[in-house]
């Protein structure tokens, strides 16, 4: 028997588009073609290979080095004459891929042991929380940056493993404090006057109610992470080149600022715009986060 209030109204996907303010339903368009694009970037038609040098197998090739924007480069070229359109869209899956270990790592696991602890309390709670505020306690960027230089492999699959163990106690210490606040409210209390199963009461009133915060936080903590791939690419330690990704991109072209500023242009605008994109919707989830928390 499930005691918490639950709306007779069903979601609608197209109402709550509707709602959102235009920057909203702008930046949310962004984010849905910046993940779209990522994933089928093979099936664009007419899309150059990221890595592929055309000076390398053309006698004019020079010209096509640092090329602005034009016809058949959208938005030109960099300095080794490869696309930036399509560098920019295949290296925005490193950066997908980051934030998608982290959040699914952090809702996944930090959200079921934060609603867990934040639950049943008492000296298991206490341990727990103990531990994860010796973690927090490390400048994050910092203990990051340790551990990478520790592994010592730039590769793709360590990074998003990486980030998504680091991104477990963050995501367990705010669900743990919305699960407190929960289980103190009135079903929660019917249910175990009731001699419902502590497991029960966790999965079925504590969890679906702790989500709605835990996913808003996810997409401003995917902010982070976002901007965290790309400082890590711009100093070498994420993916390593020919392969692309946001960040170095931008390190690739601040050696030739003097000659073009297209190659960093874009994907400091990509960046900037997927960082503010994803704080934007995320802060818009949480305001109906709380009116729901709210109604409760």
């Amino acid at each position: 028997m499930k005691f918490s209030p639950r709306s007779k109204r069903k979601f609608s996907f197209l109402e709550a588009f509707k709602s959102m303010s235009f920057l909203t339903k702008l930046c949310f368009s962004w984010l849905v073609i910046l993940v779209l694009t990522a994933i089928f970037a093979d099936l664009i038609p007419g899309l150059d290979d990221p890595n592929y040098q055309a000076w390398l197998f053309d006698t004019t090739g020079n010209e096509l080095r640092n090329d602005t924007p034009s016809w058949n480069h959208w938005l030109g070229t960099d300095v080794n004459g490869r696309d930036i359109l399509a560098r920019l869209i295949y290296g925005s899956r490193v950066s997908l891929a980051v934030v998608a270990s982290g959040v699914t790592c952090g809702v996944v696991f930090g959200g079921l042991f934060g609603s867990f602890v934040g639950y049943v309390r008492g000296k298991r709670e206490a341990a727990v929380m103990a531990t994860i505020d010796v973690i927090l306690a490390f400048p994050g960027l910092v203990l990051l940056l340790t551990i990478i230089t520790f592994v010592g492999a730039r590769d793709l699959k360590v990074l998003c493993i990486i980030i998504g163990a680091l991104s477990i106690p963050i995501y367990t210490r705010v669900a743990r404090a919305n699960a407190l606040t929960i289980s103190r409210r009135e079903f929660v209390a019917a249910a175990e006057a009731l001699g419902t199963k502590q497991r029960t009461i966790l999965i079925k009133e504590i969890v679906p109610n702790v989500l709605p915060t835990v996913l808003a936080y996810a997409l401003v903590a995917a902010a982070v992470l976002v901007a965290l791939e790309g400082a890590l690419a711009f100093l070498g330690l994420s993916v390593e080149s020919p392969a692309p990704s946001w960040g170095n991109m931008i390190n690739l072209a601040r050696a030739d600022l003097r000659v073009t500023i297209w190659p960093a242009v874009w994907p400091s605008l990509a960046l900037v715009f997927t960082v503010f994109s994803l704080n934007n919707v995320g802060d818009w989830i949480r305001q109906k986060a709380q009116k729901r928390a709210a109604a409760i």
